[in-house]
């Protein structure tokens, strides 16, 4: 095999691929990048057995062929070579030349034919979405998602399609992220539920905007994402997501409008006097013009008030300031609705349209006078 790609583009797929190379394997063949040649066209493909990620390079075929190289070694030559053509020339005993301007590597490779590929799905239901409003999903939803295995099912988030709706679930036993956007066209339903790491490296591939759509199908054990030139498979997590719509309630004794910017610069700056690991919450005195802010640490106490819009009952209630800031950090919405029933009830935070809503537990307080 013989191939000659620029630099920029070989390092644009090194990035995209890299992301499915598993940091740790008792399999050496995964450690490894496929560099396949053995068509009309260049693809590099990298797969961990969960994750699997194939991309076109731009380049020109001289000689086909294929070869399996380990992923790092070859990501760090490719990005220390100077901005200029690299050629990647393979040996019948797979030794990789590979060379750029007056620089010269070699290193051994493997036979492609040991190599996993990627699973063949058939796509047999499809979605589109523009790439944009995918990674905005993830990212509004993603801070949710359970980072340890003690439940698996809230390592994942649910994706759900009902008609020409598409809901996006994430929770972590403290809180729940929820992203709904409206399709243009009408499918079945679909319920299935995606690894958090696979959208995580999902949001950071995805580049394009609004007019760049992103085609998203489902099998029983996969999902596919193909956008540019590029495909994402994914195994999905098996068992049955949890029952979201009985922890959701309309009902509420206090409602408060908010100006967003306002409540999280004011929670953020009282962070300023929790160490980690330390859980102290913030306590908010939602009165009838003014919610006061209270927060009192080892390192010091903070009182700060913001003008608010009030409807039904005074309120005194305790959260974990992280996960009310990660909620508002996502919202792009000026004004916000905060909804609560009483000092131990979830506290919702969610949009008129219904595009979003946020619950997150409260936590037991001793009040401060």
């Amino acid at each position: 095999m013989k191939i000659i790609c620029q630099k920029s583009d070989l390092v644009s797929a090194i990035n995209i691929v890299m992301k499915a190379v598993p940091s740790k394997t008792t399999m050496s063949i995964l450690e490894c990048v496929l560099i396949d040649a053995s068509s009309n066209e260049i693809k590099m493909t990298a797969n961990d057995m969960e994750l699997g990620i194939e991309t076109k390079v731009t380049g020109t075929i001289v000689e086909k062929g294929i070869v399996a190289i380990d992923a790092r070694v070859f990501s760090d030559i490719v990005r220390k070579l100077p901005e200029n053509e690299i050629t990647i020339d393979v040996a019948s005993n797979f030794e990789t030349l590979i060379t750029c301007e007056k620089a010269k590597f070699s290193i051994l490779g493997k036979s492609g034919e040991d190599f996993s590929y990627l699973p063949f799905v058939e796509k047999d239901r499809s979605v589109y979405l523009s790439q944009f409003t995918l990674r905005e999903m993830i990212r509004q939803t993603i801070f949710s998602v359970a980072d340890n295995d003690s439940n698996r099912l809230m390592t994942g988030e649910l994706f759900e399609i009902h008609e020409n709706e598409l809901k996006i679930v994430a929770l972590d036993g403290h809180r729940i992220a929820i992203r709904k956007v409206e399709l243009k066209d009408s499918f079945g339903d679909i319920k299935v539920i995606v690894p958090g790491k696979t959208l995580n490296e999902i949001s950071k591939i995805l580049t394009g905007g609004i007019e760049d759509e992103v085609q998203i199908s489902f099998t029983k054990n996969h999902i596919v994402f193909e956008f540019d030139e590029t495909i994402v498979v994914s195994r999905l997590i098996e068992g049955e997501y949890f029952r979201i719509d009985q922890m959701l309630s309309s009902d509420y004794n206090t409602k408060v409008v908010i100006n967003k910017r306002e409540l999280l610069d004011c929670i953020d700056r009282a962070t300023l006097l929790i160490k980690e690991g330390d859980k102290k919450p913030v306590i908010l005195y939602i009165n009838d013009k003014t919610m006061e802010l209270k927060i009192q640490s080892f390192i010091g106490s903070m009182d700060e008030e913001i003008d608010i819009e009030k409807e039904g009952k005074d309120i005194v209630i305790g959260f974990n300031p992280k996960f009310l800031i990660d909620a508002l950090r996502v919202i792009d919405d000026e004004q916000i609705s905060m909804y609560l029933v009483n000092p131990k009830a979830p506290c919702f935070i969610r949009d008129d349209e219904g595009k979003y809503i946020y619950l997150v537990l409260p936590v037991q307080i001793v009040t401060v006078s």
